[in-house]
């Protein structure tokens, strides 16, 4: 898969992107916590600004990254992330911190841009057969830099500083753009220049994943794995002291277990899980996820905790690479972006809403009932990808030529 040129140049650059996304977070985090005092209002505005833009520009990034020129759309999107930081570091410097703020948000919009134009590269120039494959390399990287990247942003921020940190981000973001020259130059007709107007655009991508059963099953299957995944989401410091009796400083070491399990997971599927389709392999994650979820609800063992949380990070990456992979696969080139636009914030807006029943939730139920909810979630997740499990191939290929 690396001799592919765009597979390994998107790669390269992901992992730069990769690791300017982690010391943003994590320095950002740091130094708002410290220079407020630990103020919850301008923490969580760092959230506000690094998942707002996912709703309100994941269709519009979508609809442009689909009008546009891939490559120069991601090298643009770059070198602006790059600029915003720059100038973000000179307000910093004069004493203005809440500046950090713009820097989150401007790189997370841009980041709506440059993702679904690598998608749309990766959908012209990877072989069918290869895609799945592909998705597993890019979640191991995801996985690595889960592991990886808050001990990366916190190790340069304790030693050297909020400008440094500024200016590493800034250095990566060049960096991503100086590799993705590299690229062969778009093709005119990978533009995706339409002829008619943005919005109708706009209602032409949404009109395409309503008449394709299987984007409609993947949108609703979406929006139940994110309810669930948000149920729980801030509920794991409770497990650790309600459930196990031990400090909160405990998530770490189980955060750093199940990461690991996620990378080991993906490069396992990577290597081995190419014949698995990836409708099966959504469906393995989800029903993991489902008894996973239920059985740390209901664990007060320490090393049960362990094993549950490591075996459903093992198979965590099948969630994601089944659900890239299939909508790689039923997606027309042309409709990569919107697709993307669509389908992103179904999953987020979703696990937003857990999160924010989840206090709620727990504050009248118990915390295993809680965690037995969100299992059940998963599983009614599972029951609407059934019909996919029976979709052969061919009635695949028959599906796309009717669209």
């Amino acid at each position: 898969m690396l001799s592919n040129k765009y597979v390994r140049t998107i790669m390269l650059s992901n992992v730069l992107l990769q690791l300017g996304v982690w010391v943003r977070n994590f320095a950002i985090l740091l130094y708002v916590t410290e220079i407020t005092h630990n103020d919850p209002y301008y923490v969580s505005l760092i959230s506000v600004a690094e998942y707002g833009p996912l709703f309100l520009f994941a269709i519009i990034g979508g609809t442009f990254a689909d009008r546009w020129r891939p490559k120069r759309t991601m090298i643009v999107s770059d070198l602006l992330s790059a600029c915003s930081v720059f100038a973000v570091l000179l307000v910093v410097l004069s004493g203005s911190w809440r500046a950090l703020l713009f820097a989150t948000l401007v790189s997370a919009i841009l980041s709506q841009f440059s993702q679904p134009s690598a998608m749309k590269l990766l959908k012209q120039h990877v072989p069918e057969e290869q895609l799945q494959s592909v998705m597993a390399m890019f979640q191991s990287l995801t996985a690595f830099f889960m592991v990886i990247g808050p001990v990366i942003g916190t190790f340069i921020y304790s030693h050297y500083g909020i400008e440094a940190s500024l200016a590493v981000m800034g250095g990566v973001f060049i960096g991503s753009a100086l590799i993705l020259v590299k690229l062969p130059a778009d093709r005119m007709e990978e533009t995706g220049q339409a002829r008619s107007g943005f919005l109708a655009e706009m209602i032409s991508g949404l009109n395409y994943v309503r008449a394709s059963r299987v984007l409609k099953n993947l949108g609703v299957t979406f929006a139940f794995a994110g309810l669930a995944a948000g149920l729980v989401q801030p509920l794991g410091v409770f497990i650790i002291m309600e459930n196990l009796g031990r400090d909160k400083g405990f998530l770490q070491w189980v955060m750093m277990a199940n990461g690991a399990a996620m990378l080991l997971g993906g490069m396992f599927i990577m290597s081995k899980g190419k014949t698995m389709k990836p409708q099966t392999m959504l469906s393995l994650g989800l029903l993991i996820s489902a008894a996973g979820t239920v059985g740390v609800g209901w664990s007060h063992h320490t090393a049960l905790t362990l094993v549950l949380q490591t075996v459903s990070g093992f198979f965590y990456p099948c969630i994601h690479i089944g659900i890239n992979t299939l909508l790689l696969r039923h997606t027309e080139t042309a409709y990569m972006g919107r697709v993307g636009g669509i389908m992103g914030p179904m999953f987020m807006g979703f696990m937003v809403i857990g999160m924010s029943v989840a206090g709620y939730a727990k504050g009248t139920l118990s915390l295993s009932a809680v965690f037995t909810g969100s299992g059940i979630l998963f599983l009614i997740a599972v029951l609407i990808l059934l019909p996919l499990l029976r979709t052969k191939e061919a009635g695949r290929q028959a599906l796309q030529s009717r669209l």
